[in-house]
């Protein structure tokens, strides 16, 4: 079956089988583009709401037998002239709560904390600190891990398809990582450690749908027999692939988008960034497949392939 018959044989039966991606590439680029811009304008505003994972602190996990109130905790900790940010209360009963501290406590201090919260709750809390050192260190490692994974992304798809492919891909995936962190941003939600390890899962799980349709990009390009120039030629092939896969990555993403919203319904508070993250990352990482990464390589490759025509041909006039 040859790229015409395979074209024809689509009988237009789901309703997205005469969308065309690429026609409407410049609408998804715009609005890339504006999310980006948003995001780079509330980071500048708003910045991140760093939890002390990545800035020094304290944090303290309050345990009663009993059930406790927010006001209750805050109450305690201003006695003993510490200023905590609200408490976040989790448990079957609620009775624990977690509050942070933004100062970094010595060992007197964390001593005379446990002694008076076991005192009034009845169970010794549970405290970690992280000094401002620690919290750098923890940043860095988080940024090496994300440039470390796409550079490794970049050689694996340019061994098994080309550099470009490859390149587009990890544009997809720091447009959904960025994204990400513009929805953390613009809601001030806190960023822990959590946090790194949602956005390494999403790479890991956006880069995997637009592998499977690329793979179906080059199968295609095979099938059609034929040296593609024009954006017309490729947005043939681009279309055609993705819509070949659809159902796969909207069956994917469905299935793994309903036990993350059943881990923010039913989940503890303590998970709650990481399935906030996921969640966030998830959508944006099937859009970002779909309508970023393949159009943004027929663009690349269509420019390429003009740009070596001309020199070819400058190369081969005569010179006087």
């Amino acid at each position: 079956m040859d790229l015409n018959d395979k074209m024809n044989y689509k009988h237009y039966n789901k309703f997205y089988d005469r969308l065309d991606f690429m026609k409407h590439r410049n609408l998804f680029f715009t609005i890339s583009v504006a999310l980006i811009i948003l995001g780079i304008v509330s980071l500048f505003i708003f910045k991140l709401n760093l939890g002390i994972d990545f800035s020094s602190g304290t944090r303290v996990d309050v345990q009663s037998t009993q059930p406790i109130s927010v006001e209750k905790v805050d109450k305690a900790f201003r006695a003993m002239n510490y200023e905590p940010e609200r408490p976040v209360l989790s448990g079957t009963h609620n009775n624990i709560a977690t509050v942070r501290i933004n100062k970094e406590l010595d060992h007197n201090q964390i001593a005379e904390l446990k002694s008076k919260m076991k005192d009034q709750f009845g169970i010794e809390p549970n405290v970690s600190t992280v000094s401002p050192q620690v919290g750098r260190d923890l940043a860095k490692n988080g940024l090496y891990a994300l440039i470390i994974a796409s550079v490794f992304i970049i050689i694996y798809v340019w061994v098994r398809f080309e550099f470009l492919q490859g390149l587009t891909a990890v544009l997809a995936l720091i447009h959904d990582a960025f994204f990400i962190v513009t929805v953390f941003s613009l809601l001030h939600i806190e960023v822990d450690i959590l946090f790194i390890s949602a956005i390494l899962t999403i790479i890991g799980y956006s880069i995997n749908d637009t592998i499977v349709t690329f793979d179906r990009v080059r199968e295609n390009i095979k099938i059609s027999r034929k040296r593609l120039s024009t954006i017309e030629e490729f947005g043939d092939i681009v279309n055609l692939s993705i819509r070949e896969t659809l159902t796969r990555s909207l069956n994917t993403v469905i299935t793994v988008l309903i036990p993350v919203v059943l881990l923010l319904i039913f989940g503890s508070e303590s998970i709650r960034t990481f399935t906030i993250a996921l969640f966030v990352g998830l959508l944006c990482g099937v859009y970002s497949s779909i309508c970023i990464a393949c159009p943004l390589w027929a663009v690349l490759k269509v420019n390429y392939l003009k740009r070596r025509k001309r020199r070819r041909t400058v190369s081969t006039q005569p010179q006087n």
